[in-house]
């Protein structure tokens, strides 16, 4: 995909107006996010948050509206015109950028960043990166992985070009992704856990205990490069604590005890804030859903009748009303959500219509089919334990679909997790979850992080919690039109996005999962944080708001 050469728009000035800078951002959650590691952890709560500490060779604009899902250049100076048909890009690392040790960033770095995230195993590694010459060595023995093909760099003109083995229209918004951060090339290869890694941006980690807190203060060695990429910041210091359950946090974040909180606000509360707290609640649209997904691998969803049946079953709008309302949520029966501009969207699993006849929206479950479905797999009487975090919200709608299983003739069961731990479990082989309650969001705004993303043949990996294609689904006929839809640079905007609804028909063909809601994010904030700055893809910007 060509990218022309970045011009940047009219911008704010670089350093922080002194009225607005200072003070301490006060974040809370009912638990921590798991590993600081930036290549691997995989979690919104951590991941937007690494938005403020590390930087990419490019990142999406830090700015509101439709212009943050634009690609710019952030450690680069300048974002390439793709050669050699797609299959060559080549960047210059700007000088005198340093890491918060004040150890100065090299191509060297960046060599060793994209080495690193294929021997630890990062979760996007294939997904993202596999297009990079030697990846799929760098897959099969990611200890020994050098990507001697795929990255040449020249420390004299400070020149990195990455070589691929096949055009991937997506690469720019790929690197710029979290995983691909920068980091010092002496990161162990490993993941770091509880270790904060240095960055560049414009704070850094300073201390963590996963059952208590979280704590960020200034980057020291943080100058402002491009302010479009990277801003300087106006709180002076983050601290985030955990272990505050959801109905605790809202009446904390309503009485300015802190801030923002990460989790989703209990169904019980929303009346309260509309009523109270209009001036500090904020619903912003958001590329995000969620679904069930189904274990192809273990009984009974081992059956594809049994996995429709699911489908027709679910009660989408009770779903929208467990999680707050059709003002923050919409019943979905496709992997898309509505905002990821995508085309016309099918409804294959609701009442009246069929994998072959879709509808063109949800209207109602089909109970009859669905009992008849799973009468026909001869499952009916199985056990089913379905797997969910234990926040409130998930709680609700997870009983309620256990209740489902129950009425379709399983004896299901309903087990909590933490959710700091649910998606990690979830997504590992080695547990056996049949089935499990969990949502998702864009990494940025594309088809693809839906489709390929949750269900490419990629990103299964057996014995791992890394393995986002929870299902462990893989059809030849959808990889193909996914593969079509990554790689052909010829295609305008309308035929990708053809491409990626033949590619979510195919999938919903085979039902591995059965998605059940797009939502909006309610976003709650203290009555003294100014200047909500919300992004497309980072969502509430934490370097960017105001403290009075």
């Amino acid at each position: 995909m060509a990218s022309p050469a970045f011009c940047a728009p009219a911008i704010p000035p670089d350093l922080p107006q002194p009225e607005h800078a200072g003070g301490t951002l006060r974040l809370v959650a009912t638990s921590s996010g798991g590993t600081l590691d930036p290549q691997i952890n995989y979690t919104g709560k951590y991941i937007n948050l690494f938005a403020n500490v590390y930087d990419g060779l490019t990142t999406f604009r830090k700015v509101t509206g439709p212009a943050g899902k634009d690609v710019v250049p952030d450690l680069a100076e300048a974002l390439p015109t793709p050669q050699d048909g797609g299959l060559t890009y080549s960047f210059t690392l700007r000088p005198d950028i340093y890491f918060s040790n004040g150890q100065r960033v090299t191509t060297a770095d960046v060599v060793a960043s994209f080495q690193r995230l294929f021997r630890i195993g990062a979760p996007t590694a294939g997904a993202f990166y596999g297009a990079i010459a030697g990846a799929d060595a760098c897959l099969r023995t990611p200890a020994t992985c050098t990507l001697e093909h795929g990255i040449e760099a020249d420390a004299p003109s400070r020149r990195i070009t990455f070589h691929l083995t096949h055009p991937d229209a997506e690469f720019l918004q790929k690197l710029a992704f979290t995983h691909a951060v920068i980091l010092p090339a002496s990161a162990p290869a490993r993941d770091t856990g509880n270790m904060p890694l240095p960055g560049t941006g414009p704070y850094r980690l300073e201390a963590y205990n996963p059952n208590s807190f979280l704590t960020l203060d200034r980057n020291p060695a943080f100058h402002v490069w491009n302010p479009q990429a990277q801003p300087a910041a106006y709180p002076e210091r983050i601290e985030y604590t955990f272990g505050i359950p959801e109905e605790a946090a809202v009446t904390a974040v309503e009485n300015g005890q802190y801030d923002w909180m990460a989790d989703t606000i209990p169904l019980d509360r929303l009346g309260e804030l509309g009523a109270r707290f209009a001036a500090q609640t904020h619903v912003m649209r958001h590329a995000s859903l969620y679904f069930l997904p189904m274990n192809m691998h273990e009984p009974p969803f081992t059956d594809i009748r049994v996995r429709q049946a699911v489908n027709y079953a679910l009660n989408r709008k009770a779903m929208v009303i467990l999680y707050g309302g059709p003002g923050i949520a919409r019943p979905l029966c496709g992997l898309i959500p509505s905002i990821v501009d995508s085309g016309e969207p099918q409804c294959p699993y609701t009442r009246g219509a069929s994998p072959h006849a879709p509808a063109p929206r949800w209207s109602a479950p089909d109970m009859p089919t669905a009992r008849r479905l799973v009468q026909e797999s001869g499952t009916m009487g199985q056990k089913v334990t379905l797997v969910v975090a234990n926040t409130s919200t998930d709680m609700a709608m997870g009983t309620w679909v256990r209740d489902m299983l129950q009425n379709l003739g399983y004896q299901a069961a309903l087990r909590p997790l933490s959710s700091s731990l649910h998606l990690a479990y979830i997504q590992n082989t080695d547990n056996h979850v049949q089935i499990s309650l969990t949502s998702w969001s864009a990494d940025y705004p594309s088809p693809s992080n839906f489709v390929d993303a949750l269900f490419g043949c990629e990103n299964f990996h057996p014995h791992s919690d890394s393995s986002i294609n929870i299902p462990g689904f893989c059809n030849p006929q959808a990889q193909a039109v996914m593969d079509r839809a990554k790689t052909d640079t010829d295609l305008n905007t309308i035929q990708r996005n053809l491409l990626w609804q033949e590619a979510n028909r195919l999938v919903m063909e085979q039902a591995p999962a059965a998605p059940v809601i797009e939502k909006d994010n309610v976003v709650l904030t203290s009555a003294r944080m100014r200047n909500f700055f919300y992004t497309d893809v980072n969502q509430l910007l934490f370097s960017q708001v105001w403290l009075h």
